[in-house]
């Protein structure tokens, strides 16, 4: 399962950057960043969060 997150978000920031998921926040295509961004968060409470 930990590998699947890291495939799962490369291919959403690949695909946002072909054509823009359109949520709020994340309109255009230079917003990939914000995706990473939030990955790297999401991976940082995992380790934090494990025993």
């Amino acid at each position: 399962m930990s590998k699947i997150l890291p495939v799962l978000l490369l291919l959403v920031m690949v695909l946002h950057l072909l054509r823009p998921i359109g949520w709020p926040g994340l309109r255009r295509r230079k917003d990939v960043w914000k995706i990473a961004v939030g990955a790297i968060a999401v991976m940082m409470l995992t380790v934090l969060i494990r025993p």
